[in-house]
């Protein structure tokens, strides 16, 4: 069984920054594009950007282009979410996904392996 873990929320104030960290019981560079959401309270869960299984292609939701960016650490193994310019509306439960490299479609419905999500919550 694969398991993926996100840490690394918390409470933070409108205008701040967190980071985001996903790590998984499996080897993920090479083998998995990894994909974060966010689900607030009453609503969707909603794309927020992906890194592929190279490492060279990125997308992001418009939402959060140019606040959002996501990273890795080969050595570690480990894909990062920088969170910028935090607003009240980026409160929400954050999920790490593994998708498999033939599947691109940006949909909840086509990312195999999820966390259990880290929470996230901007005051102002």
């Amino acid at each position: 069984q694969v398991q993926v873990v996100e840490s690394g929320g918390g409470l933070v104030r409108a205008g701040g920054s967190l980071t985001l960290s996903c790590a998984a019981s499996v080897r993920i560079f090479g083998l998995y594009n990894v994909g974060w959401f966010r689900q607030a309270p009453g609503k969707e869960r909603e794309f927020i950007g992906r890194i592929s299984w190279t490492g060279g292609t990125f997308d992001y939701a418009g939402a959060v282009k140019g606040r959002f960016t996501i990273s890795r650490d080969t050595t570690k193994d480990m894909v990062y979410l920088h969170m910028n310019t935090l607003a009240l509306e980026d409160t929400a439960l954050y999920f790490c996904a593994l998708q498999r490299p033939i599947l691109t479609g940006l949909s909840p419905l086509s990312f195999e392996y999820w966390g259990q999500g880290t929470q996230v919550t901007v005051s102002s």
